[in-house]
């Protein structure tokens, strides 16, 4: 208490002063609208600011199941194009020719770990076998091919992606059809090559590649990448064509495996002719 009087004491002028400054300060608002509505209106804005970083700071948090749930609404959608094509063509005859039905549904999976600086990158998915995924699945994203399952658990999967020296995927040209094979050298995650392309074909840059569906792991037609460069030397058989990637591997999250229902059939049947 003593040495509350001494500080009181000590401090008396300033304290009167403070004092005066708010009773100033008060009589200011009560006989002044100008003030009282600028203050009013300092403080409003806080308020808000303060409640629009709580609600950035909330979705934020929310962003995980938020991407979940588009992830699964985008590979339902995906199956049921698939389905309504599949009776559309059950309905549809042109000169007596009907068109195969699509074998393939999608499974949606979420990329828990991914390398982009290595000679031999891959992916780590959350999919294993209980939930249907098997060697040799060809997988993708929203922007294209990601790559191809290669070792699968119980619970998670590895996947050779499209960026690895040793990844060869089947394309072809979507102006004239004709085929190449993608492969990466190993040198930047966002370009690899494009291969076999014979001399003769015109090739020019931002030209589109994508699947060829000359194998079971993909159906045709996903996109891959837009022609970057191409080189043709004087005697050449074939292009020196430099592509770059839809897929950009530093960004992905989300995949979606592509489950083929004849894989198994047709791999059989290829192993058995080489």
């Amino acid at each position: 208490m003593r040495s509350l009087l001494k500080f009181i004491q000590r401090y008396s002028n300033f304290l009167v002063f403070i004092n005066l400054e708010v009773v100033a300060f008060l009589f200011l608002l009560s006989y002044n609208e100008y003030p009282k509505s600028s203050i009013l209106s300092t403080a409003n804005q806080v308020v808000a600011w303060n409640y629009k970083m709580g609600n950035n700071i909330s979705s934020y948090f929310h962003l995980k199941a938020t991407n979940e749930a588009l992830e699964a609404e985008n590979t339902a959608l995906r199956n049921q194009i698939i389905a309504l094509q599949n009776q559309l063509e059950d309905s549809i005859e042109l000169s007596g020719y009907t068109y195969s039905h699509l074998d393939y549904t999608y499974i949606p999976a979420k990329v828990i770990q991914a390398t982009t600086n290595k000679h031999n990158n891959y992916l780590t998915i959350n999919k294993g076998k209980r939930d249907g995924v098997y060697e040799g699945m060809g997988v993708r994203n929203a922007e294209g091919v990601v790559g191809i399952v290669s070792t699968v658990g119980e619970k998670y999967s590895i996947v050779l992606p499209v960026i690895n020296t040793n990844s060869h995927i089947s394309c072809k040209f979507v102006k004239n059809g004709y085929w190449g094979t993608l492969e990466w050298d190993g040198s930047n995650y966002q370009y690899a090559q494009l291969i076999d392309v014979a001399s003769h074909l015109s090739v020019e840059p931002g030209d589109t590649i994508v699947t060829s569906g000359l194998s079971p792991i993909f159906p045709a037609d996903i996109p891959v990448a837009i022609v970057e460069k191409a080189e043709l030397k004087e005697g050449a058989s074939y292009y020196s064509i430099r592509v770059r990637l839809n897929t950009d591997f530093r960004k992905i999250g989300y995949v979606q495996l592509i489950n083929k229902q004849s894989y198994d059939e047709i791999k059989s049947l290829t192993d058995e002719a080489n």
